[in-house]
């Protein structure tokens, strides 16, 4: 009967613990150029799903839509074993759609101006930062392998989303630089970490998340500028048309990724220990004359 009791509990710690990431998995991809190609496009693409569905039904609903999608997502990559680029961009994607809904609720439905709401979502993601920091004492992404730093991850790329929306917005309608304007001063906010990285020998994590930052409103003001109508700066092409395009672009990409692997981390190796070699025995044998 123990034992008998005994397997059912560790069957049940097991079932338990395959709801969230394994440990010592890696869970995010490489950062290689398809990476940061991708998370732009879904970053635009969030922009112009979010629109689309909101004005194509109740906003209510569509943000309901957007909450659900958003929490599938997330469930579907953290029961995931380690990373695997249908679920990891999956989830991204639909950030990107709910962390847009989420910026546009705070200006649309409670009335909170671009510049607070910046503000606002530039604190939650410092909080995500400092609470990830102290706790994990490192915020690389080449050390996302438990379920607690991956958590940690997701929450700060929710934060990004809903920042660089606002931000996105803040420029384009508050300063009233448009989209394209807006999109040119992002292209060249993004040169900035990255040129700091490559000759300037800065912290990587800083310009890793620095980019990641950014590249939320470049992504987004490019989104609404092919979408939105002339009338609003835009080149007219409509919402719809920029979310099948940039669709498909994302699913080309994403199965390429997923059938090469070219984008999955790999552990580092350790360093095997020198095998000691042992001397041979002398012999204890007399040779007689």
């Amino acid at each position: 009967m123990r034992g008998g009791k005994r397997g059912a509990s560790v069957t049940g710690t097991a079932r338990r613990r395959s709801w969230l990431t394994a440990a010592g998995a890696l869970r995010v991809p490489e950062i290689t150029a398809a990476f940061w190609i991708i998370k732009g496009l879904s970053t635009a693409m969030g922009e112009s799903t979010s629109d689309y569905l909101v004005n194509a039904m109740a906003p209510q609903l569509a943000v309901l839509l957007g909450f659900a999608g958003f929490v599938l997502a997330l469930v579907l990559q953290l029961r995931a074993a380690r990373y695997g680029a249908w679920t990891y961009w999956f989830a991204v994607v639909m950030v990107g759609i709910f962390g847009t809904m989420a910026a546009d609720v705070l200006h649309v439905a409670l009335g909170v101006p671009y510049p607070v709401s910046s503000l606002l979502y530039a604190v939650t993601l410092a909080a995500v930062f400092a609470s990830w920091r102290a706790t994990e004492k490192t915020l690389s992404i080449h050390s996302i392998d438990t379920a607690r730093r991956e958590l940690f991850y997701w929450a700060a790329v929710v934060a990004t989303f809903a920042m660089g929306t606002a931000l996105g917005d803040f420029t384009a309608y508050t300063l009233h630089l448009g989209y394209l304007s807006s999109a040119a001063l992002f292209a060249a906010l993004i040169a900035v970490p990255a040129a700091g990285y490559r000759w300037l020998r800065w912290n990587p994590i800083f310009c890793f998340w620095a980019a990641y930052v950014i590249t939320r409103p470049l992504g987004a003001s490019l989104a609404d500028a092919f979408g939105k109508p002339r009338s609003a700066s835009g080149l007219g092409f409509g919402d719809g048309p920029v979310v099948l395009a940039l669709g498909l672009l994302i699913f080309a990409m994403v199965a390429y990724l997923a059938r090469t692997g070219a984008d999955i981390q790999r552990q580092p190796t350790p360093a095997r220990e020198p095998v000691p070699v042992r001397e041979p025995e002398r012999s204890s044998v007399r040779v007689l004359d």
